[in-house]
């Protein structure tokens, strides 16, 4: 990484373009248009008879508002990324896409001045030991290049970018670096905030604070939510190191790496979230819950869940996101198969008893949980929910939260529902054989109850709520069903591939399809990449489940000494999918791969049918 003296700010007042440079015209780039047969004559004489209504300047951005098509197959919407990496490819430029979380922009930004970007509407993407990567969307200007490189001392390679992400990112890269600059000269200014492990002794002789207010603060804060919501994030991870701070975000279950930030820059953001969550600020000693709810920048309101941890370098945070529009859909937008919604309607159309939902930390419970619960609360019904925390405020529902400070766990929680006339309880989670007793009590005074377990899957509740110790009777008459789920990616609907499978591919979707012996599928979808799903080639996630339905015959197999394989089997042979199996149906549909399934998905257990 290059020093900051060995870079330098070039002022805007600089050599004028030389006349050996020329801006693209509109005129040129619709007649490469023409000569690839990309537009039609009629539309390409439509956008130049009309360019002085456009607002847009760049010749690219023109022809983008126009949203014509491709006449190409396969008739591509030409949108302006589009267009940029095909221009790159006509001329023989490098294209580049500008993926923000993937630019450390403090070292960029000290390539050149924010005034000097601006005049010749470039943008440096990348410094490495060897070259700076700068980005323009003007092929044919070329004096700035070989203005900056006796300046910089490296070879300057030139891509061609998207010009609105030119003049976008100009701004905020900027202004974002100028807000870590400050912060951090203040917090260097004020001796440094004592956070690590290592001075935690050091606590008791100071109370400095940074002041999260400052508006360089606030603005980093607004841009980390703000490239979170645009880029689907679940989860934000703002994690202190020895040194320097990190960022991260989970986006469709998988956590990437977006920024590095100074240590002082990281302890900020971090008070200045816990004021936004009415969390206390100078407490850093004890694990702190809270809650923020914004809007993002179009207008969509959208609430998060903070969690602070102590750590040996300082607090990590993390947000978890919620979107209120989850609360809203369907079931088959979740990844329910027709059977899986025919057997929960079953299950949740009943007066009373207990349904249980199942998996691990992140697997998409409280989300069925809440979509249902959506569906059941009409205004004739009382919905009650314990929680720990509250995951998403809804109005439909009547929420408490589990409050440890005052003794008011779930059993009590449950004990005091009892008494507000519910129809429907809701239970955060059945932890403790206490939990359990109330939501079987309040089952059996004739409330519907719906909770969750942790276990691997649907059999394995029933176990579970005998080993919290629960009689085999009291499950036998409360029990209406377990539904076990995961999430697994989902293919992106612009860039997936389909192939008829490989030997190993068969392979494995034999042993997948173990114990219901699914037939090969005759082609398998693929993950590629494309700018759409960030060259991941999955684009959001949905359920797989697996729904045990409470039957006389399994009924039968639950006592003291339950067999667990002995209900799995006979929950086989009255048509239990198990998650696998739901996975492979989704992979025949093309809606995800079958190496997401093998990941996510546990194995089948007890393989044969008996």
């Amino acid at each position: 990484m290059p020093k900051a003296a060995s870079i330098v700010h070039l002022k805007a007042t600089v050599t004028p373009i030389t006349e050996a440079d020329r801006k693209l015209t509109l005129k040129e780039v619709l007649r490469l248009l023409l000569d690839d047969q990309i537009l039609t004559r009629e539309e390409a004489e439509q956008v130049h008879a009309e360019r002085h209504n456009s607002k847009a300047v760049h010749p690219l951005s023109v022809i983008a508002e126009r949203q014509f098509k491709n006449q190409q197959p396969p008739h591509k919407p030409l949108h302006l990324e589009a267009l940029t990496e095909w221009l790159a490819g006509k001329l023989g430029l490098e294209y580049f896409h500008i993926d923000p979380l993937k630019i450390n922009f403090s070292i960029v930004t000290e390539v050149m001045s924010a005034a000097y970007a601006s005049r010749l509407q470039v943008l440096p993407v990348q410094v490495t030991p060897h070259e700076v990567v700068i980005a323009s969307a003007e092929p044919y200007v070329r004096e700035w290049a070989l203005e900056l490189t006796p300046v910089l001392r490296k070879p300057i390679r030139r891509v061609f970018a998207n010009p609105l992400d030119i003049e976008r990112f100009q701004v905020e890269f900027y202004n974002l670096a100028r807000s870590v600059k400050k912060a951090t000269q203040k917090e260097a200014l004020q001796g440094g905030q004592i956070s690590n492990f290592e001075q935690l002794v050091e606590l008791s002789k100071t109370n400095r604070q940074f002041d999260a207010n400052e508006q360089h603060i606030v603005s980093i804060v607004d841009w980390l939510w703000q490239y979170a919501f645009e880029q689907r994030a679940s989860d934000i991870h703002v994690e202190p190191r020895r040194d320097i701070g990190i960022v991260r975000f989970r986006i469709d279950g998988v956590l990437h790496q977006v920024y590095q930030l100074p240590m002082g820059v990281i302890n900020a953001m971090t008070s200045r979230i816990k004021i936004l969550g009415r969390m206390d600020v100078v407490e850093k000693r004890r694990p702190q819950d809270g809650r923020v709810k914004t809007r993002t920048p179009q207008g969509t309101e959208v609430e998060l869940r903070l969690s602070t941890l102590p750590t040996a370098f300082g607090e990590k945070l993390v947000m978890r996101i919620f979107d209120p529009d989850v609360l809203v859909r369907n079931f088959v937008e979740l990844g329910f198969t027709d059977d899986d919604t025919t057997r929960w309607a079953h299950m949740t159309r009943q007066p009373n008893g207990i349904i249980l939902v199942t998996g691990p930390t992140g697997s998409g419970k409280t989300t069925t949980l809440y979509s249902t619960l959506k569906q059941l609360a009409t205004p004739e019904v009382n919905v009650c929910t314990i929680e720990d925390p509250i995951e998403m405020v809804e109005g439909a529902f009547n929420q408490m939260q589990v409050q440890a400070s005052i003794d008011l766990g779930f059993a009590d929680g449950v004990r005091a529902l009892m008494r507000q006339d519910p129809d429907i309880i809701m239970i955060g989670e059945i932890r403790d054989l206490p939990t359990a007793e109330m939501a079987i009590q309040a089952a059996l005074t004739g409330h519907l109850v719906l909770s969750t377990l942790h276990t691997n899957d649907a059999p394995s509740a029933i176990t579970r709520m005998l080993d919290l110790g629960v009689p085999a009777y009291l499950l036998n008459a409360t029990i209406l069903g377990v539904m076990a789920q995961r999430l697994v990616r989902t293919l992106c609907p612009h860039c997936k591939e389909a192939a008829a499978p490989t030997e190993e591919e068969a392979a494995a979707w034999t042993q997948l399809a173990i114990p219901f012996k699914a037939p090969v599928p005759t082609q398998i979808y693929h993950p590629v990449g494309c700018l759409e799903c960030r060259n991941t080639g999955y684009s959001g996630r949905m359920g797989i489940y697996e729904t045990l339905l409470m039957s006389p015959a399994i009924s039968r197999l639950i006592h003291s000494g339950a067999d667990l394989a002995l209900v799995r089997q006979q929950a086989y042979r009255e048509d239990m999918k198990p998650l696998r199996i739901s996975g492979a149906l989704k992979i025949a549909k093309g809606q995800t791969s079958l190496d997401e399934v093998l990941r996510i998905a546990p194995p089948a257990q007890d393989e044969k049918m008996g």
